[in-house]
């Protein structure tokens, strides 16, 4: 059995306005270094049954976990 990560972030360019919201907030409670903030998903699970889970991982996020026109993912098998 494998332990799968896919972590999913928006692409550079595309406006990340949770991202921008973290920013604000931090900046307002007193962290005005922070910059940059991107806000991604991390989705975790296990899979069993397939002879190359980070193959199956990739096709999940192409079909499912990831919108690959905005989003881009990292695919961290254990």
């Amino acid at each position: 059995m494998a332990k799968v990560k896919v972590h999913v972030f928006l692409k550079p360019g595309v406006l990340d306005v949770q991202g921008k919201a973290v920013e604000g907030a931090l900046h307002g409670l007193g962290w005005a270094g922070v910059a940059n903030a991107r806000v991604g998903k991390l989705i975790e699970f296990d899979l069993d049954g397939v002879d190359d889970p980070a193959a199956e991982a990739k096709q999940m996020c192409e079909v499912l976990l990831a919108n690959t026109v905005i989003e881009s993912y990292r695919i961290e098998v254990a």
